[in-house]
C-alpha cells in the first residue's frame, strides 16, 4: 500500500478537502510528502452513520469471526513491513528498534484481544433459572451478558504512533467489545497512520465485516476530533495525550444531551520512593538505572519517573551525585513534535529560574533540531509542598528528586500527590516493614505498584493496569492496556422471561458459543 494522504470511510478511499497537512521528519525538521487532505464535517458525518449502521451486525458477529478479524489485523500490519517501520522511523524521531518492538506489542495485544474474544467470558454470562414454585413469589427467568457500548473514537497518541493509535489497545479493545471504531489520527504521524489504517480496512474487507467497522479520519486543530466527540452516534472514546486537551474533550461529552465516557489517559508524574536500607546499600546503582528509565525514548513515557522522594542524608547524596554524572554523559535525544519539544524546554526552563529548586545536571547540550536536552533538579519536601508548579509534568527527559526530613513527610507528601499511574518502591528486605505502611497511602494514589524497577516497561497482558485516580486517566476504574481495557466498551443487559428462540446465542439453553457461565450463583465451565 502507497501512502495517498487519503481518508478512510468505511472501504471507501477519499480525498478529503478541508485543508493539506504535512508530516515532519522528527530529526531533521523536513517536509515529507504527500499531503494529507484534512476531513469535513461532512465527512465526520458520514463515518459516524457507517459506523451506527455496522453496529448492530458487527457486535453480534460470532466469537470466532471477531476473533479472526483481530487476528487478520495483526498479520496485515506485519505485512507491510519495512515500509511501515521506516515511515514510523521517520515521522516519531524515535529508534528503529524501538519502533520494531512498538509493532511487536501492537500486533501482540490485537492477538491477546482475539483470545479474549475466543474465550467469551468478557460477556459474563449469568443465568437465574425460573423458580416457578418459589414461595411466597415465584422467581422469573433472568439471564444476563455484556454488549458493546456502541461506535468509539479513538485519538492517536504523539508518543506511541502504533500501540496507542490506529490499531493500538483501544481499538482493538473495542473491537473485541463489538464496537465499531473511527480514529483521529495524529496529526504527527499521519503517514504511520494510513498505512496502518489501510491494514485495518483490507481486514474488514477480508473478513466480512460490515464497511463502517472503521473509519480513518485526518484534520489538523480540535473542530474534527471535537465534532466526532459531539457526534450523538459516538458512544464512548478513547484517548492518550496532554490534560488539557483531554480534560477538553471529556467537556464536550458531557455537554452532550447523552452524556458519554472518555477513557483519556493524560498526566503523571510516576514517583519513586528510595527507601532507606535501599538508598544506604545501591543506591549508585539505582541511579544509573533511573537515569535509563528518565531518557529512554527521549523521556516521552507517560510513566516515565518525573518524581524522586528519598530521605535527606549521605545516601540521597551519593545517589544525586551518580545520578549527575550518568545525566551528563547521556546524548540530547531527537523528541516527537516540535510542539513536544517546546513544551518540554518550557518546563526545564521554569523548573531552573525557580528560586528554591537546584539544577543538578543537563545532558549533552542538542547537536539537531528538535533535540531534547535531559534535566535533574533537586528541591526540598517544603518547597515542594508549598509550590504547586513543582508538582506539574513535564513531558520528557527531566525529573525532580525531592530532599524529604523524615519518612512521615516523604508519607505526607504521598498523600498530598494526585493520581498517578504508577509508583516505583526501591526496597531491601529491611525495608518491608515500613514499605507496608505506605501502601495503603500508594494504593489510593496509583494504579500500578512496583517494586525494584520503573514504570517505563507496562507490560500487555491480563493482570497489567495501566489507569489510575485522576488526572492520570479520566477514570481509575480502567485500564487502557491488558485484557481488562474491554471492559471500559461494554454494558450489561438482563433478560427476563425472553423466549428461547429470541435469546442471544451466548444465552440460550444450549450454549451454542461454549462459554462458560455462572448459573444460580455458580461457576459452569462450557
Amino acid at each position: 500500500m502507497d501512502i495517498a494522504g487519503n481518508l478512510l470511510i468505511g472501504q471507501d478511499v477519499r480525498r478529503g478537502t478541508n485543508g493539506v497537512s504535512y508530516a515532519l521528519d522528527a530529526a531533521s525538521g523536513e517536509r515529507l510528502a504527500p499531503g494529507f487532505g484534512g476531513a469535513t464535517l461532512e465527512d465526520v458525518d458520514a463515518a459516524c452513520e457507517l459506523a451506527w449502521s455496522a453496529f448492530d451486525r458487527f457486535r453480534e458477529t460470532s466469537l470466532e469471526a471477531r476473533a479472526e478479524f483481530l487476528d487478520t489485523i495483526a498479520t496485515n500490519i506485519l505485512a507491510l513491513g519495512d515500509k511501515l517501520i521506516e515511515r514510523c522511523v521517520a515521522e516519531s524521531g524515535l529508534p528503529r528498534a524501538r519502533i520494531e518492538g512498538e509493532r511487536a506489542r501492537t500486533v501482540g495485544q490485537l492477538r491477546m484481544f482475539a483470545g479474549v474474544v475466543r474465550s467469551g467470558d468478557f460477556l459474563e454470562v449469568r443465568m437465574d433459572p425460573a423458580q416457578p414454585e418459589r414461595k411466597p413469589l415465584p422467581r422469573v427467568d433472568l439471564r444476563m451478558r455484556h454488549i458493546g457500548l456502541g461506535p468509539v473514537a479513538v485519538f492517536g497518541a504523539s508518543n506511541f504512533p502504533l500501540a496507542f493509535s490506529v490499531a493500538g489497545g483501544d481499538t482493538a479493545s473495542a473491537f473485541a467489545a463489538g464496537c465499531p471504531v473511527i480514529v483521529k489520527a495524529h496529526a504527527a504521524h499521519p503517514g504511520t497512520s494510513e498505512l496502518v489504517g489501510g491494514a485495518v480496512r483490507q481486514a474488514v474487507e477480508d473478513c466480512g465485516m460490515p464497511a463502517g467497522t472503521f473509519s480513518l479520519l485526518f484534520g489538523s486543530g480540535r473542530e474534527i476530533g471535537q465534532a466526532l466527540v459531539r457526534d450523538p452516534r459516538i458512544k464512548a472514546v478513547g484517548f492518550t495525550g496532554s490534560r488539557q486537551a483531554g480534560t477538553d474533550l471529556m467537556a464536550v461529552a458531557a455537554a452532550r444531551l447523552e452524556p458519554i465516557p472518555v477513557y483519556a489517559e493524560m498526566s503523571s508524574i510516576n514517583p519513586v520512593i528510595l527507601f532507606p536500607h535501599a538508598l544506604e546499600q545501591r543506591g549508585e546503582a539505582i541511579a544509573q538505572a533511573f537515569v535509563q528509565s528518565l531518557t529512554l525514548g527521549a523521556g516521552q513515557f507517560c510513566t516515565n519517573p518525573g518524581l524522586i522522594l528519598a530521605v535527606q542524608g549521605p545516601a540521597l547524596d551519593r545517589f544525586v551525585a551518580a545520578a549527575s554524572e550518568a545525566l551528563a554523559r547521556t546524548p540530547a535525544a531527537t523528541m516527537l513534535t516540535p510542539g513536544i519539544h517546546r513544551a518540554f524546554e518550557t518546563g526545564v526552563a521554569n523548573f531552573s529560574a525557580h528560586p528554591q529548586v537546584q539544577t543538578l545536571a543537563r545532558a549533552q547540550p542538542a547537536a539537531g533540531v528538535n533535540e531534547g536536552q535531559g534535566a535533574l533538579f533537586l528541591t526540598t519536601a517544603e518547597a515542594f509542598r508549598e509550590h504547586a508548579s513543582l508538582r506539574e509534568e513535564i513531558f520528557g527527559a527531566a525529573s525532580l528528586i525531592v530532599s524529604c526530613p523524615d519518612l512521615q513527610a516523604m508519607q505526607a507528601l504521598i498523600e498530598s500527590l494526585e493520581g498517578q499511574l504508577t509508583v516505583a518502591l526501591h526496597i531491601d528486605e529491611e525495608d518491608y516493614t515500613v514499605a507496608r505502611s505506605f501502601l495503603p497511602v500508594l494504593e489510593r494514589r496509583v494504579g500500578r505498584v512496583l517494586v525494584n524497577g520503573f514504570g517505563t516497561g507496562v507490560e500487555v497482558s491480563h493482570a497489567m493496569v495501566h489507569g489510575g485516580p485522576y488526572p492520570s486517566t479520566a477514570d481509575g476504574r480502567s485500564t487502557s492496556v491488558g485484557s481488562l481495557a474491554i471492559r471500559r466498551y461494554l454494558r450489561p443487559v438482563s433478560y427476563q422471561d425472553v423466549p428461547e428462540a429470541l435469546l442471544p446465542e451466548a444465552l440460550k439453553a444450549t450454549n451454542p458459543w461454549k462459554v462458560n457461565r455462572l448459573v444460580d450463583g455458580k461457576i459452569e465451565l462450557a
